[in-house]
């Protein structure tokens, strides 16, 4: 059975422009064939207005938010799936 041939610069380069103007992700592929098939499937996916990809870019990169509704240290006790709300918040208060 011959080796599969890796993907070509040039498939690699169109695959991100691809996932680029679909608002999409891929995984690399290993071979050219599978290069081929996720062009295809690229190429099938509706262009994503330019808009909505810098709205998705830009709330990624901005800092969390703040405010009122933000949860504070004092709010929660334990940590992961162990946390639980804290006594101020059980009682009522700081609503």
């Amino acid at each position: 059975m011959p080796a599969q041939e890796r993907p070509t610069a040039k498939q690699q380069s169109y695959l991100r422009s691809l996932a680029k103007r679909t608002g999409t992700t891929f995984t690399p592929p290993k071979t050219k064939r599978d290069a081929s098939a996720e062009i295809k499937r690229l190429k099938g996916l509706k262009r994503s207005a330019g808009h909505e990809r810098a709205g998705d870019r830009d709330a990624v990169q901005a800092p969390p938010r703040g405010g009122a509704a933000r949860v504070r240290d004092d709010e929660l006790e334990g940590h992961g799936s162990t946390a639980t709300w804290g006594v101020g918040r059980a009682n009522g208060e700081g609503s």
